[in-house]
């Protein structure tokens, strides 16, 4: 009986580490390859050339019919099939409009994998970039919405 609760207690603190770990392991990720919006907004304004994509999955963007002026949609799943939407040696930075900048990460983390040096994401993305008061305008491009039929065209 006290051989078990010495293993469950070994057990318990591995996983508590583990969890600390990995979240400061997410905090040094947000603070290393990470933007905010008031940061975007002061490099677009500053003219320094920077590639801006917008990587929602179809479904939001059907929620959200508007982007950052100047920023490029890319289906996410075009990304992981050709990462070299994505330029490697130019600035990029992505955004998205999951909870926690899940797409946003996984371009991240893909990109990164592939020796990406120049590529971060918008913290907080579309929607915080929108709460700051920072321009957006209407997309109105065609675009796909995958389902299991096959792609269907979708439209804002």
């Amino acid at each position: 009986m006290i051989f078990a609760l010495v293993v469950l207690a070994v057990l318990a603190a591995a996983v508590a580490l583990f969890v600390s770990l990995k979240r400061r392991r997410d905090r040094e990720e947000i603070d290393r390859y990470s933007v905010s919006p008031e940061q975007l907004h002061a490099l677009l304004g500053s003219g320094q050339p920077v590639h801006l994509f917008d990587v929602r999955q179809p479904l939001d963007l059907l929620a959200y019919t508007y982007i950052i002026p100047g920023s490029q949609r890319i289906d996410p799943n075009d990304i992981e099939a050709d990462p070299t939407l994505i330029p490697s040696d130019q600035d990029a930075i992505v955004y998205c409009t999951c909870p926690s900048d899940r797409t946003s990460r996984r371009i991240l983390h893909q990109a990164l994998s592939l020796n990406f040096t120049r590529i971060k994401f918008l913290r907080g993305g579309l929607a915080a970039w929108k709460e700051r008061g920072f321009p957006i305008e209407p997309y109105e491009k065609p675009f796909r919405l995958d389902t299991a039929l096959g792609g269907v065209r979708g439209h804002s």
